[in-house]
């Protein structure tokens, strides 16, 4: 693809201002139709497990193509449940119920959909704080808590400027947040978010229910993210020599003007 994969648009500070909001919200129906083909349209029911924005290609039209099928599982029907020891995929994309305990479904593709697009809509990645008991990730919290004060401005890439319609934003973002709940049985299917980001004359059914608080315990172990949106960051670091003596560091990251 001539384009390179999506992650490179996003994360790629000289060409990703050229990916302006139009062609993200284009990318992301793109990857719905795909979805629902492998969930619904074809002769199998499909479960990618990696789904991501390196695993999202782009033609010369930057119209998007599901790749790399090489973890991809079939299921005897689309409410079927499969359960692997081997756990495949990325951290930060892998829905909680597989992560976990490896139970997969095609709610496990709807789960990583959801981080997708508020990855598409803020720049960010998303970071699992495994030792606080995290499960969905600081950038699905952070969303959650500024969809909530109807502040998603906040939520939007910087490298998008002005140029987007908050409405479609709203619409996306709260769409996202239902597909990337912790409860599979909460997520809806991959054709209920077709018909929901098809229609915006069509009232979002429910809201999403806000994520599981993090543990305090080894709160200094992690990368932590600010709540509300922040994007300013503390980090605790321990510097071990070989003295007798370990050092703890906190640097505080501010958020840029």
């Amino acid at each position: 693809m001539n384009n390179s994969s999506l992650d490179r648009h996003i994360y790629d500070k000289i060409i990703g201002p050229l990916l302006d909001w139009s062609k993200r919200h284009k990318i992301i129906k793109g990857v719905i139709e795909g979805l629902v083909y492998l969930q619904k349209g074809s002769m199998l029911w499909i479960v990618h497990r990696d789904l991501k924005p390196n695993n999202i290609l782009l033609d010369d039209n930057m119209e998007p193509k599901i790749s790399d099928f090489g973890s991809a599982r079939t299921l005897s029907s689309d409410v079927a449940e499969e359960c692997t020891n081997r756990v495949v995929g990325t951290s930060g994309y892998k829905a909680p119920e597989y992560a976990s305990r490896g139970i997969y479904s095609l709610k496990t593709d709807v789960f990583s959909f959801g981080i997708l697009v508020l990855v598409i809509i803020s720049g960010r990645k998303n970071t699992i704080l495994h030792k606080r008991g995290d499960t969905v990730g600081d950038l699905v919290r952070d969303a959650w808590h500024i969809w909530k004060n109807q502040r998603l401005h906040e939520l939007v890439d910087p490298a998008l400027g002005s140029g987007y319609e908050i409405a479609e934003i709203t619409r996306c973002t709260q769409v996202a947040l239902l597909c990337a709940q912790e409860d599979p049985a909460d997520r809806p299917t991959m054709t209920d978010v077709a018909a929901m980001l098809n229609s915006e004359s069509m009232s979002l059914p429910v809201e999403p229910k806000q994520p599981t608080a993090l543990s305090k315990e080894c709160a200094g172990e992690d990368v932590a993210s600010a709540d509300m949106g922040q994007t300013s960051r503390t980090i605790d670091i321990t510097i071990t020599s070989s003295a007798p003596m370990s050092t703890r560091v906190r640097i505080i990251l501010d958020p840029e003007d």
